[in-house]
């Protein structure tokens, strides 16, 4: 398998994690790093991507405020969503042009890694005709989202990616209307499963679950190995 990278970044805000997913993205289209995938956790964010709604944001600035709940806009595709604590989100910067040209089996490939994943805890997410991410048939509240996608691409180098809610808490999705779907509800895996789950094991099995998806055998560095990667080629530009 061709080898990558997988950093993990723990919780760090939205717009630096924006701003690193950036610099990874131009060193990725120069080939001076692999493949690489970011694990983070963020601190309460609703951000809007390029499809996005404004009247799907409900809640007032003064409740975004008393909830300490930032709002941004990215350039994903989407509508809508909300990222925060308990929730694993995965971004993979990779070079589909090594993969596979294909947008919309990218897409298929991020369900599948959040579909394996729920199969380890005994969950069954489903894919949904029409619309991305993963869901769930909850026999008391109807259909409910366990994951969400909302992915970038330059070049055929991606960003940006999939969230997928482990213990997040969901009133914070009352904010909005997820994804633009108005009847439909957030649901978490701790929810699902009726006990605690470990964060890092999530995101390690999600890790490994998008390697084999995508052909790549991921190789854990630190953020500091990433950075002085991304700096160096960003040195060797100016020069």
């Amino acid at each position: 398998m061709t080898q990558g990278w997988v950093v993990e970044l723990g919780l760090m805000e939205y717009a630096e994690a924006w701003g690193l997913q950036r610099r990874v993205v131009a060193a990725r289209k120069v080939g001076a790093v692999p493949d690489v995938l970011l694990l983070v956790e963020h601190p309460h964010v609703i951000t809007l991507g390029r499809n996005a709604k404004r009247e799907h944001l409900l809640a007032t600035d003064a409740v975004l405020r008393q909830m300490s709940v930032e709002v941004c806009e990215t350039d994903r595709g989407g509508d809508i969503t909300y990222h925060g604590p308990g929730q694993v989100v995965a971004y993979p910067i990779f070079n589909l042009a090594e993969i596979r040209r294909d947008l919309v089996w990218y897409v298929r490939q991020l369900e599948e890694a959040m579909i394996r994943t729920s199969a380890e805890y005994g969950v069954a997410a489903e894919r949904r005709a029409g619309r991305t991410g993963v869901w769930m048939d909850v026999a008391e509240a109807g259909e409910e989202k366990l994951g969400a996608i909302g992915v970038h691409v330059s070049r055929w180098v991606t960003s940006h990616g999939l969230a997928y809610n482990v213990s997040t808490d969901l009133r914070y999705f009352e904010l909005i209307v997820p994804c633009g779907i108005r009847e439909k509800k957030a649901t978490s895996l701790e929810k699902l499963c009726g006990r605690r789950i470990e964060m890092g094991e999530v995101a390690e099995r999600m890790a490994e679950h998008l390697g084999e998806c995508f052909g790549r055998e991921l190789r854990r560095v630190t953020r500091e190995e990433l950075e002085s990667a991304v700096e160096a080629e960003t040195v060797t530009a100016k020069s």
